[in-house]
């Protein structure tokens, strides 16, 4: 059975003097029943797809909605001809978000990471300090496993999709998970990627799910960029030594306690949130919904 907690992981670690992200292929060979090896190429190839994808994005498509499609290109040309205020790395980071996110409104190859929504978060953070520092393949690679790891204590603890709780469970967790994973590449032991997997679902607790239309689009894509931001901010602390008071698995239980208590016109429902505003339904109408 896969972890249930953070703590389990953690445990099996210490018991077998494996880091994080072993304890995680291993338990990931156990249930599917197959070699460390195939395991590998499994998250390799779940790696390369990442790329792939990015590599795939295309400045002037649209959704067929027409609400997203250009904001990927219209970030990469504000940060070539001016001085963003993030900084030149955050910027790319940002700019990786949205081409994801466009991606998958596009209905271009993604992964899903936890879900189609929040595509975007995962390999925002990763793909851009891979390109920007010349990580070694196999480093991301462990990342990927973290980030997996995670996101299965997140999903076994609470829920990944926004019709149970909220965007709090697709953008944060994808968050929690981009934290956790960033964490481990720069050096991170398990317990600080802990921290930083906890600091980014607490900062993102309560999130609701509004799509304009029932479109994963607005606000989603941008969503991408507050999650991506939000983990390198929460790893930075983790890194710094300032802890989460409160541990990671109580965490996503009080998140999906604030899920469970959500009001169901923010699930997912297109009803509540930034999808009942007047704009919104100017959209709706419009498109013909």
């Amino acid at each position: 059975m896969s972890y249930q907690s953070m703590e389990e992981a953690k445990l099996r670690g210490e018991k077998e003097n494996i880091p994080f992200w072993k304890a995680i292929q291993l338990e990931d060979a156990q249930e599917r029943d197959v070699k460390i090896e195939d395991s590998w190429e499994k998250m390799k190839y779940m790696w390369q797809s990442m790329l792939d994808a990015l590599d795939a994005y295309e400045p002037d498509k649209v959704s067929r909605s027409g609400l997203v499609g250009t904001e990927g290109g219209l970030m990469d040309s504000y940060r070539e001809t001016k001085e963003p205020l993030c900084g030149d790395f955050v910027a790319k980071v940002m700019s990786k978000a949205l081409k994801m996110g466009c991606n998958n409104a596009c209905m271009k190859r993604i992964v899903a990471a936890p879900t189609a929504g929040a595509c975007g978060v995962l390999p925002a953070v990763l793909v851009t300090y891979y390109k920007e520092y010349n990580v070694p393949e196999e480093k991301m690679i462990e990342a990927m496993y973290v980030a997996a790891g995670l996101g299965q204590i997140i999903a076994n603890r609470a829920y990944l999709a926004g019709a149970s709780g909220g965007c709090q469970a697709e953008i944060g967790s994808g968050s929690g998970m981009a934290a956790g994973a960033i964490c481990y590449i720069k050096g991170g032991d398990t317990d600080q990627i802990g921290h930083a997997c906890a600091m980014a679902l607490k900062n993102l607790m309560g999130l609701v799910c509004d799509p304009v239309g029932g479109l994963v689009e607005v606000p989603c894509v941008k969503r991408n960029v507050g999650g991506a931001v939000n983990a390198l901010a929460a790893a930075d602390m983790a890194l710094a030594g300032i802890t989460s008071k409160v541990p990671v698995d109580q965490v996503i239980d009080a998140m999906k306690e604030v899920g469970d208590k959500m009001d169901v016109s923010l699930r997912e429902t297109g009803v509540g949130g930034v999808a009942g505003t007047a704009a919104a339904q100017e959209v709706v109408e419009k498109l013909g919904m």
